[in-house]
């Protein structure tokens, strides 16, 4: 897909940064495609990981169900239909335009009744992500090594579901990459390394997409 102004200019000030992040455009392009048709269509992108790549998952989240850097307002037709309801103008005031995201395994009733329950170790992401995603959706699966089994049992389910799996891991990609739709392979020789470059990332991937449907800044 071709690039708005406004994305070149987030992609260009990535690399300026981060020059040695130019190996995960083609993947980052991949994936902000794939957004791009997954919000088009009314979808969700869901995200998984575990440590430190599960603090990034719940992040992503953040970036994306609300303003981030640009103003993000709520659509015409919303605000028509809040009209009459309590609190309309507080909540025509003050709500902003999200883009749907879903953060796996924090639903703590359900992963430790999947846990209890299921004979086979590690489902939980799978599980929730089987009774939540619909075709079209995307899965980010983040991981350092790229070898997390939690990841790759919901990968399968992605799949399995018509979704878009991606992985985000360090440079050897693991077994997470060998089965992903688009594996984004960041550089970096210790797991500080990647993860400071997942953030780097990640953060370029939720300034894409914001950038791409609500291009002014606030």
């Amino acid at each position: 897909m071709t690039l708005t102004d406004v994305e070149q200019g987030i992609l260009q000030e990535m690399l300026q940064r981060r020059p040695d992040l130019e190996v995960c455009v083609p993947g980052m392009l991949a994936l902000h495609e794939a957004l791009v048709k997954c919000y088009d269509g009314g979808g969700t992108l869901f995200t998984c990981g575990n440590g430190g790549s599960n603090a990034d998952a719940m992040h992503i989240v953040g970036e994306l169900c609300k303003s981030f850097e640009r103003k993000r307002p709520l659509p015409a037709r919303f605000v028509e239909r809040l009209k009459g309801l309590p609190f309309a103008e507080e909540l025509t005031a003050n709500l902003e335009a999200g883009l749907s995201s879903v953060a796996l395994g924090f639903n703590g009733a359900l992963k430790t009744a999947v846990e209890n329950d299921c004979a086979l170790r590690d489902i939980a992401f799978a599980q929730e992500l089987n009774a939540l995603m619909r075709a079209g959706d995307v899965l980010i699966a983040l991981s350092t090594s790229g070898n997390a089994i939690n990841c790759r049992l919901a990968m399968s389910v992605a799949q399995a579901k018509s979704g878009v799996a991606v992985s985000l891991t360090g440079p050897k990609g693991g077994k997470m990459a060998e089965a992903a739709c688009i594996a984004i392979k960041a550089p970096g020789g210790s797991t500080k390394e990647v993860q400071e470059a997942h953030v780097v990332v990640w953060h370029t991937i939720c300034c894409l997409i914001e950038g791409h449907y609500f291009p002014e800044m606030r």
